[in-house]
């Protein structure tokens, strides 16, 4: 009897003795907000306008399913509607032409085709980027046509699209995939006075690169093309809530990696861009001033101006705040990171068990740095090749530090 009493007493201790153990504690920084959840149609991209409309996009390239809207301002905690019309997001005889010989991308430059990204610029105005690319029922992604790729600017007064800018066949590759975008509308940014935008190609056809548009003249040319910091990170592997993640293409063939430069931000200041690739762990940036040029030596200028800022982690948006801090996603630790180009230091600004695949970010005027959680990893594209998605996906927000805001370069 002396002895089980014994082994009881022990057994207690030694309970005792694991609970003071260390753990992760799985939260960090300021508590996260959900704002909405999306029941319907797949979201990546969010908007928020200075008044606090909030704006989705949802490509078909992504969910063939997408098929209701490409582009939706959130109207409610669970509800959304077409923007800025029903008729723009309704292409007639669909998002693909199939009277060609294989499929591809349907060639209307008055319609949404696969929205890849919603932007607000300094001016309070929503951009629509339109890769042109959505995928047939089985999920495979058609080639593009030209008028498929576009970049389509509204007046958020008005609800009217007051300028539409089609890309060449020579900037937006038939294989390209037009990803995300900022805005520097500094007069002195280009002679036209009206501003620059910048793009990423995340395409996983591999001609990763980077697109500048002067958004006066509709000008628009490629840098950086197949450099290996656009690229994949050889072998690299997401792991997102302990899972390793590995892609699946259309042929059933598994990858390590997944798109090249996807995620871009501007500096503060507007003098330098920053990204990064979804299938790579590291941080790049260039002097905007080498991407603004387009003269006969401006590559060769453009390839050896590229800073490397190290790790951040496996990361898809990114976003800066007034103060200069870089906001970056971070999948395998449920968190978002913020690099702080004063000092070269990553650091953690938020975790939350919640947080996974972390698609876009917009730090908006209201102090807050909004940001969707898609469940990207769990798509068909992903191994094993189900859709494992549970609905709702979610849009979250969290202050931002040190009384930050959104960068207004104009």
């Amino acid at each position: 009897m002396m002895r089980s009493c014994f082994r009881i007493l022990l057994s207690l201790a030694l309970l005792g003795s694991c609970q003071q153990v260390a753990q992760d504690p799985g939260v960090y920084g300021p508590s996260i907000e959900l704002v909405h959840i999306y029941n319907d149609e797949f979201p990546t991209g969010i908007a928020v306008s200075s008044t606090g409309r909030k704006f989705s996009n949802y490509p078909p390239s992504l969910d063939p399913n997408n098929t209701k809207y490409n582009v939706a301002e959130l109207t409610s905690y669970d509800t959304e509607f077409p923007y800025p019309s029903v008729e723009i997001n309704s292409p007639p005889g669909g998002f693909i032409n199939y009277t060609t010989g294989s499929p591809a991308g349907a060639n209307y430059p008055n319609y949404f085709l696969s929205v890849q990204s919603v932007v607000i610029d300094a001016k309070d105005r929503l951009w629509v980027l339109d890769s042109g690319r959505a995928s047939t029922p089985t999920g495979a992604s058609v080639l593009s046509s030209y008028g498929g790729p576009k970049l389509i600017g509204i007046n958020l007064s008005t609800n009217e699209v007051f300028t539409t800018i089609l890309f060449p066949t020579t900037v937006a590759y038939s294989d390209s995939n037009f990803n995300d975008i900022r805005f520097d509308l500094r007069p002195s940014t280009t002679p036209s006075g009206q501003g620059i935008a910048y793009i990423t190609d995340s395409s996983t056809e591999g001609r990763n690169g980077i697109v500048t548009v002067d958004l006066g003249t509709s000008q628009s040319w490629r840098h950086l093309d197949n450099v290996p910091m656009v690229h994949v990170e050889f072998l690299s592997t997401p792991v997102i809530w302990g899972e390793p993640v590995y892609s699946v293409t259309s042929a059933g063939r598994i990858l390590s990696g997944a798109d090249g430069t996807d995620g871009i931000t501007l500096s503060s200041d507007g003098e330098t861009l920053f990204w990064t690739a979804v299938g790579s762990r590291y941080l790049y940036s260039i002097p905007t001033a080498r991407l603004r040029d387009n003269g006969p030596t401006s590559e060769l200028m453009a390839q050896g101006a590229i800073s490397s800022h190290g790790q951040i982690g496996t990361s898809d948006g990114l976003e800066t705040d007034s103060n200069g801090l870089i906001y970056t996603g971070n999948f395998g630790l449920n968190a978002i990171n913020i690099f702080d180009p004063a000092t070269g230091i990553v650091s953690v600004f938020v975790r939350d068990p919640r947080i996974g695949w972390t698609d876009s970010m917009a730090v908006a005027s209201d102090g807050y740095v909004y940001f969707t959680e898609n469940q990207l990893w769990r798509t068909p594209s992903h191994y094993p090749g189900t859709d494992r998605r549970v609905r709702p996906f979610a849009l979250f927000r969290a202050k931002v530090m040190g009384n930050g805001t959104k960068v207004q370069l104009m």
